[in-house]
């Protein structure tokens, strides 16, 4: 009998050690394997160079149907019309691009402005790569939610603007155009589409986007009234 309750008592005790075992494993379990280090949500800065910047929460609402939600793994950017390589990009495809920065006041027709320091890709990387036709004169640029505007031609090719996906070091929120807004400097923010899904290339010079037939300046320059 003796024997026997040395040997039950053996066997606990290997029972006990192999308990505490597995206990270990799985308290320790999410540590296995993650020394990679993970990202963490961006941090907006607001100040760059020495110059401050306003915040994103600057902003104010006033697209035609609020903000637009874009699934990123479904989305595409088309490049059409008279262009001799029509494209469709993806989201990483466009990233995939050589980036920039550049700090650029955005101001809007109703009163308020705020400066950022936006980041994106040239736009001009991207038309080049779909070669406009010699006739190409305007682009006519679509959002998700049905908005348009247009430009010359001449104003895209000889301007350095972003297509930007980035803004204070924080990916563009839904409220402010994921994936892509247009950064038009030296035009009024009506003229700055959000949300574009395609660029359209034609030789219809009379077309008008969304406020451009609502009476709005089709140039949108800001050394000129925006009305009429």
């Amino acid at each position: 009998m003796a024997r026997k309750k040395r040997s039950y008592g053996r066997w606990i005790i290997i029972a006990a050690a192999v308990l505490i075992v597995l206990l270990a494993v799985v308290e320790y379990k999410p540590l296995i394997g993650q020394n990679a280090p993970k990202q963490l949500p961006s941090v907006e800065i607001r100040d760059y160079n020495g110059t401050r910047l306003d915040s994103i929460n600057d902003f104010h609402e006033n697209s035609i149907k609020g903000p637009q939600y874009i699934d990123k793994g479904t989305y595409r950017l088309k490049i059409s019309g008279l262009v001799a390589d029509p494209q469709e990009y993806t989201y990483d495809q466009i990233l995939g691009h050589q980036s920039y920065k550049k700090v650029v006041t955005l101001n809007c027709v109703e009163g308020w402005s705020v400066t950022i320091l936006w980041e994106g890709v040239l736009l001009n990387d991207i038309i080049a790569e779909a070669k406009p036709l010699p006739s190409a004169k305007v682009a006519i640029f679509h959002a998700y939610d049905g908005y348009t505007v247009t430009y010359p031609l001449d104003y895209l090719t000889q301007n350095s603007l972003l297509l930007a996906y980035k803004m204070n070091d924080v990916v563009l929120p839904p409220e402010r155009g994921f994936p892509f807004q247009l950064v038009a400097e030296s035009k009024w923010g009506y003229k700055w589409i959000k949300w574009i899904t395609e660029i359209e290339f034609t030789d219809d010079t009379n077309y008008k986007g969304y406020w451009e037939s609502r009476g709005y300046s089709k140039s949108g320059d800001l050394n000129e009234s925006f009305y009429g």
